[in-house]
């Protein structure tokens, strides 16, 4: 009966597809919208994953039915959106669930600029549905297809001194916990679980609406020019982040050289007279199919020839950018802030972001730089690394990406709206700096040089004070994350454990990070558990399978 129901889940254990269809019979009519054989990969493919099923609810009362379905069924759910975070956090061999169903703008409210929506919707929609009403997002990241629970959850942030993470403009959210109940929580009302989900990393429920504060629809002008990057050092603490409202910066370190990108709200009276236009940013071969198959495959064939790397950031960053320093090289647009903000991300991809304090950046990429070039003492450019790896035969891809932002403009601890794992500085601005490595035609880069870069990288990034961006590729133990956030970790984690005791949205990577070691007789009972892996052939994707299993311990 179950199979002629929904011959979808036919082939699902008896037990499982025997509670979902007696649930069915019992609820009124609520839909599951459920499929198998679904494959789960992450944007840039580094990732994969078979859960056992694919839902995707368009109400509330859908969420909850998966909620209690997979109480019943013993089963562990994971949310996901667009995938873009390159790590294994959205991989599940158990149920995952999808919102881009779930993706309506519920009420907008222009005295206030109040904007209530679904959690599935993703940020272009969202922008673009802003955009009609007139209204905008006050900031956003370097891409618009993460959801907004999503962009949310893992400490999403633009790059601007004037403005924090992207969610710092929240008021108030809606999640399902693993009771199958939907509870509300703001600064007011149940701080402690708002400011855990304000950065929750999907293990506490699954986020439903979202309540934030718009700004008026804005168009911000930016120009873009290259220069040395020890002029940028010597700019650092003069005005270089403060110069505009919005400032990011692509440094090259073979070229020893650094874009920096600079953007200011246009007056909205100066569009409408006409005073300013928008206008496009002027193209280049970069820009076409040319350029894109021409760099790509220069990274292909840098996998066989690895010491060609920092000619291929010669040629294509100086055709992009132009070969000279200084003015000559400035190129500007005005646009639509939604439009302006956004970068092409290219190709797949391994990235490594840390936030470090801003004051400390020269530091850090004139030190990475110094251990990425082998400077001896005498070279231009030499520092002190200090880094204990050698970068002897490693070449590495550009460029590094900087970016700065200040979660003290708008949040705090004591007005409980800083989330308890924001990775920012809590006494001041915050530099991220993200470290990209190329996976041409999904094959990752020969001779271990990904690793051996995250190896130092990383290294120098703790030496500094730094912190992770939970989205991205990063190593560290639950040890060394409960030292660097000390008590806002234990507090995260006790509101985890009373919303979720039984695990139910805990999965190989929590465990991996947030709970203790791995031991079985501290496993939780819904807790999904890390299999094995294995490796995907590129011609199907590349990257790795992720293989969990459900640890089902009846309940009492």
């Amino acid at each position: 009966m179950a199979t002629e129901s929904n011959p979808a889940l036919a082939s699902l254990p008896s037990s499982v597809r025997e509670i979902i269809e007696l649930a069915s019979q019992r609820d009124g009519g609520i839909p599951f919208r459920a499929k198998t054989a679904h494959v789960h990969r992450t944007w840039a493919g580094t990732f994969t994953s078979l859960p056992e099923l694919y839902i995707q609810p368009e109400s509330i009362p859908e969420i909850q039915k998966v909620v209690r379905l997979a109480r019943h069924a013993r089963r562990r759910v994971t949310t996901t959106g667009c995938g873009h975070s390159p790590s294994d956090i959205t991989c599940t061999s158990s149920w995952l669930v999808n919102l881009d169903n779930f993706n309506k703008i519920i009420s907008v409210d222009p005295s206030t600029g109040l904007v209530v929506v679904q959690a599935g919707i993703r940020l272009y929609q969202l922008s673009d549905e802003l955009d009609r009403r007139g209204l905008a997002l006050p900031s956003l990241g370097s891409i618009n297809e993460q959801s907004i629970a999503g962009a949310i959850s893992t400490g999403t942030h633009g790059s601007s001194i004037k403005h924090g993470l992207v969610g710092e403009n929240i008021t108030e959210l809606k999640i399902t916990l693993a009771n199958g109940e939907t509870l509300s929580c703001s600064p007011e009302d149940k701080p402690d679980l708002f400011r855990a989900a304000l950065i929750s990393l999907g293990a506490l429920g699954i986020i439903t609406e979202v309540t934030f504060k718009a700004v008026p629809a804005f168009s911000l002008a930016w120009s873009q020019a290259i220069d040395s990057d020890r002029r940028i050092f010597e700019q650092w603490e003069k005005d270089l982040w403060s110069q505009a409202e919005f400032v990011r910066i692509w440094w090259f370190p073979y070229m020893r050289r650094a874009a920096v990108w600079t953007a200011n709200v246009v007056d909205p009276v100066d569009l409408k007279t006409g005073a300013v236009n928008h206008r496009e940013p002027p193209t280049s071969y970069y820009d076409s199919w040319l350029g894109y198959y021409v760099y790509h495959n220069l990274l292909a064939l840098s996998r066989w020839i690895p010491h060609i790397t920092p000619w291929i950031e010669w040629f294509v960053f100086g055709m992009q950018y132009g070969f000279r320093n200084g003015e000559v090289t400035r190129i500007g647009a005005v646009q639509p802030s939604q439009k302006a903000f956004l970068l092409n991300c290219l190709y797949s991809q391994s990235v490594n972001e840390w936030a470090i304090p801003l004051h400390k950046g020269p530091e850090a990429l004139q030190r990475l730089g110094a251990w990425l070039q082998n400077l001896k003492p005498g070279d231009p450019g030499y520092v002190e690394h200090g880094i204990p790896y050698s970068a002897e035969g490693l070449w590495v891809h550009s460029p590094v990406e900087v970016r700065a932002s200040d979660s003290t403009v708008y949040t705090s601890r004591e007005a409980n709206t800083r989330p308890f794992l924001d990775p920012t500085q809590s006494d001041g601005p915050t530099l991220y700096l993200n470290a990209i490595m190329y996976r041409p035609y999904h094959r990752e880069p020969t001779y271990n040089a990904t690793e051996r870069y995250y190896l130092g990288f990383e290294w120098l990034m703790r030496e500094l004070g730094g912190k992770p961006h939970w989205a991205k590729t990063f190593t560290a133990t639950q040890a060394d994350l409960a030292r660097w956030y000390g008590d806002d970790f234990q507090r995260w984690g006790a509101v985890r454990e009373s919303v979720d005791p039984e695990g139910m949205f805990v999965g190989p990577w929590h465990r991996r990070y947030l709970l203790e070691p791995l031991q079985k007789e501290k496993l939780l009972p819904l807790e999904e558990i890390q299999q094995t892996t294995k490796n995907v052939p590129a011609r199907q994707g590349g990257g790795i399978e992720v293989i969990g299993v459900q640890n089902v311990i009846a309940p009492n």
